[in-house]
């Protein structure tokens, strides 16, 4: 029996002729069984395309995409035993939440009584419990998102997909959704594939990470590790925020930027290389001789930290600071010395 709730085995797609642009470019992955799975990426480098295929919603140029083990590749939606959470939760807005929800299993032709009993239960499964009879409008933004969540359930899926499932919720109910989602996910041992483009979403809620760039695999992996250990200069900038400066890796292994020198965790061969540093790398204090020094120009106080910019020979570095006590002056001299975490390099 397979462990393997998707797989992707070089799949291609193009809109258009033979001549047309691949939009996804051969691509591999698998998204084991019970688990989420994250695809990540900037507007355009394919990962909505990769969903919709996955949904059967589109069809791929080229190569196989597996459910369970079985091949779906030139199935239809209805065929593949999955179900789909869009961005816009397009609910009926003439349908109560009962019949919204169990409008999937109405089409299938199933006895009024079972879908009424089935809409409940996946309504109390995403605390809906009692609202039977509302309408869409009737509701809020996170009660929306609730309605199409237990709509996706009610059908009993293979494979749940979620298309920027969150986009349309303020930043605190965006927050307790996606806890909701990770603890539904994991309760219920549903297999996810889960779109988005927000860094921090995808960190919280996912056991995989699949970084997509202009329709190829940047990096999959964990979460830690992809924050952690980026495999490219891309990877690094849009796994969170970090900066990017021009060094060069010498003889001994060491890296050396500006007036910075360090020993990456793994050697690289001598010549051009990137460092990817994050805001959280810096450390803030007196400057010492020949270290990086420069003049404060930002300070924003955001209660469980700081946020300050500093104008160095480098350049302006951002740099985030758990030192919430402390008040520097706009101007001052500032030393900016370098943690053991939040330093990447790769070959340039």
């Amino acid at each position: 029996m397979t462990t393997h709730g998707i797989e992707f085995r070089q799949v291609t797609k193009r809109y258009g002729g033979a001549n047309a642009p691949l939009i996804v470019k051969g691509i591999d992955f698998t998204v084991p069984k019970g688990t989420l799975t994250t695809i990540l990426g900037p507007s355009g480098c394919g990962k909505t395309t990769t969903l919709r295929m996955i949904a059967g919603l589109e069809t791929p140029s080229g190569g196989q995409i597996l459910i369970d083990g079985r091949d779906v590749t030139s199935l239809g939606p209805s065929e593949r035993n999955v179900s789909m959470v869009f961005q816009s939760y397009a609910l009926f807005p003439h349908m109560s939440v009962l019949d919204n929800v169990g409008y999937g299993l109405s089409v299938s032709g199933l006895p009024k009584a079972e879908i009424a009993e089935r809409a409940r239960a996946a309504m109390a499964t995403v605390g809906l419990v009692g609202m039977d009879a509302r309408l869409p409008s009737e509701l809020s933004g996170g009660q929306q998102q609730r309605v199409a969540l237990a709509r996706a359930l009610v059908i009993e899926p293979a494979v749940l997909l979620f298309d920027e499932p969150l986009s349309n919720l303020d930043a605190r109910l965006r927050r307790s959704m996606r806890e909701e989602i990770r603890s539904l996910q994991q309760r219920l041992g549903l297999t996810v594939a889960y779109v988005t483009h927000d860094q921090s979403e995808a960190l919280a809620v996912s056991d995989q990470i699949i970084v997509m760039d202009a329709g190829q695999i940047a990096q999959a992996g964990a979460p830690q590790d992809l924050y952690e250990r980026p495999a490219s200069a891309f990877v690094a900038g849009f796994m969170g925020e970090a900066m990017l400066f021009d060094g060069v890796s010498e003889a001994d292994g060491s890296v050396r930027f500006g007036p910075i020198r360090l020993q990456p965790r793994h050697r690289l061969p001598p010549g051009p290389v990137k460092a990817a540093i994050r805001p959280e790398a810096w450390s803030i204090g007196p400057r010492e001789a020949g270290g990086l020094g420069g003049e404060l120009l930002k300070q924003a106080y955001l209660g469980s930290f700081q946020e300050l910019t500093v104008q160095t020979e480098l350049g302006p570095i951002f740099v985030v600071s758990p030192q919430v006590d402390r008040k520097w002056r706009l101007g001052e001299e500032l030393g900016l010395t370098l943690k053991d975490h939040g330093v990447t390099v790769v070959a340039a």
